[in-house]
Parts: C-alpha cells; structure tokens; sequence
C-alpha cells in the first residue's frame, strides 16, 4: 500500500460517519505519517471529538481519551505508582498517555502545569513518572481539541506547548448542505458514531507507509521557498515572536507526506503553500499595536505567500536523487 492508496481507504472508511471533513482526514493523515500532533479549534459541538476518535479508530490504533477540566493533574495524564496493601509494593499505574492516539479534549480547560504534562511524551514519545522514564508505544500520536480562548474556564496554551503541534486546524460550523446531510444521515441510523469506523490501517502498514514518505524528495528551490517564508513571518513588522526552526521542519515534513498523498514523489510550491497557514499560525505571538489594530497570524502568513515567490514548478522536480 502506498500513501495515495492509505489516504483515499481513509477518507472513504471515516467519510462513513463524517460529513464534509475531507481536508481534516488528510492532515490527520499528514501528521501521522510524519509523526506529528494536531490541536483541533472549534465551538462545542462541530464534531471534533468524533474526528479524532473516527481516526484512530480507522488506522487500526490504541485509542484512549483525557477529558480536561481545571482540576486534573499531571499524574491523571501520564500515570503513577499506587501502594497495593496486599503486596506491600507499589504498582506502576499507567495514565491514558500509554496509546498510540491520544485524544485529549478541551486541552485549553486545563491548567499550564497539567498541560505540560504533555510535552515530554509529544517531543520525546516518552514520559517520566517519579524518576523512571518510560516509551510510549509507537506510533504515537496526540489529537488535541480546544475551545476558543474567548470561551468562559480556558487556559491559554503556553508557547513550549503550542509548538509542540504539527498543525493547529480550525474546525468550522458545516455548511448548510453538509449540515442536511448530517441531519438525513443520523436520522435513519441515529446510532451511527465512531464505534462503526472498521480499521483500514496496521501499526506494521503505517511504519512503512512512513519510510515511503522519508524518501520524497524536496528540492533546493523548495526548501529555500520553506526558509523564505517562515523566515517573512518571523520578521514581520506585526510579529513580537515568530516561527522557530522546529516550524520549518514541520512544514518540510508535512510537505513531503502531503506530495506522497498526492501520488507525488516530490515537493512542489503548492505543497507549502497548502500547509504554511496550518503549520505557522500558532506559533505566531503578535505584537501589542497589531493586536488592538486587529491584526491575526492568519492574516500575516497569508500576506506573507502573497509577497514571497515561489520557485517555478519545474525547479520542484529536478536534481532528483541518483537512481530516482
């Protein structure tokens, strides 16, 4: 199975049970090919959690889920160790962050300490838990959803955390098409959730799948287009802190997944282009005179691929590797 083949068995198995998320499956397909993590933006109610849960569910996956509120701890994510009576030891007690997916929901309901929890397990695929540092299973992921930091009890998100995601994706009310839809679908099977999704994918298929994304190529034009437009943000006159190289890869990596998605075995501009908004804008600190002026990173990264040049498509696909 290649990457083309694993993204359309994907969006057909979860298109059973989603409606109109086409771009949402094909950048949690993204991130999971490149080992990234994804924060889901959006009002109660839009199906954010039935997304990431429909996902794992569909990649053949371990799935556990953290609901966060103000009161959960950092031992309630990754786990401690409970005296057992009978035995007179203490037990290592695993927390849900031992899965392949972890869906942690209304992440911005939870306070910084608890969110940094998240970090080491994110960065390192490990966690340390009173001195003893353990791996998580592979592949492992975290599907995180918040609400808008305008909503009443939200934290949020610290920088270090923030950038710790692949993507930040803003989920949308549907359309009204796609809302009838919804409506006609779960009017005749209102049972119809995530439960229903059949795997598609393996751990073994994804590890593969993922050595077939590494070998994309990206060209020197291309990944001098990467440096120019993280760079433009960066140094935005509107920008108090910018993209850091962490971004950069990101954007590199996510691009060679989305070309090999496509069917492609190179980078081309249009691969950048398509992820830089998702890649780029929470890592975007704004400064004071461009917030109160209603500046958003939205709008100075989609200024910036207006202003920087993309190399010709052509250049894309050049200097290939020998024996490629």
């Amino acid at each position: 199975m290649n990457p083309a083949e694993a993204y359309e068995a994907l969006r057909d198995e979860i298109g059973t049970v989603l409606v109109g998320n086409d771009d949402l499956i094909e950048h949690f397909a993204v991130a999971l090919l490149t080992r990234g993590h994804v924060l889901l933006e959006g009002v109660p109610g839009v199906a954010k959690t039935t997304a990431g849960h429909a996902f794992a569910r569909a990649v053949g996956l371990d799935y556990n889920r953290i609901q966060m509120t103000p009161d959960v701890l950092p031992a309630d994510v990754t786990g401690t160790h409970i005296y057992r009576e009978g035995t007179g030891s203490f037990e290592l007690q695993r927390g849900p962050v031992f899965s392949n997916v972890l869906l942690v929901d209304e992440i911005n309901r939870a306070t910084p300490k608890t969110q940094s929890a998240l970090l080491e397990a994110m960065q390192e695929e490990r966690v340390t838990i009173e001195g003893e540092t353990l791996p998580l299973p592979t592949p492992f992921m975290t599907i995180a959803t918040q609400n808008p930091i305008e909503m009443e009890g939200t934290f949020e998100l610290p920088e270090a955390q923030r950038d710790r995601f692949q993507f930040k994706l803003v989920v949308e009310t549907p359309s009204r098409e796609d809302e009838r839809r919804i409506i006609d679908r779960f009017d005749g099977e209102s049972t119809l959730d995530a439960e229903s999704i059949e795997p598609v994918l393996s751990p073994s298929t994804i590890g593969d799948l993922r050595e077939q994304v590494e070998a994309v190529h990206v060209s020197d034009p291309v990944k001098e287009y990467i440096i120019d437009v993280v760079r433009a943000v960066r140094e935005d006159e509107n920008v108090d802190v910018g993209a850091s190289p962490r971004a950069a890869l990101a954007l590199l990596h996510a691009g060679k997944a989305r070309a090999a998605i496509h069917g492609r075995e190179y980078v081309i501009p249009d691969d950048v282009k398509a992820l830089a908004l998702l890649t780029l804008r929470h890592r975007v600190v704004l400064n004071t005179e461009a917030d109160l002026g209603g500046v958003t990173s939205k709008s100075v990264i989609e200024a910036t691929l207006e202003s920087v040049a993309p190399p010709d498509v052509a250049d894309a696909s050049v200097a290939q590797p020998a024996g490629e």
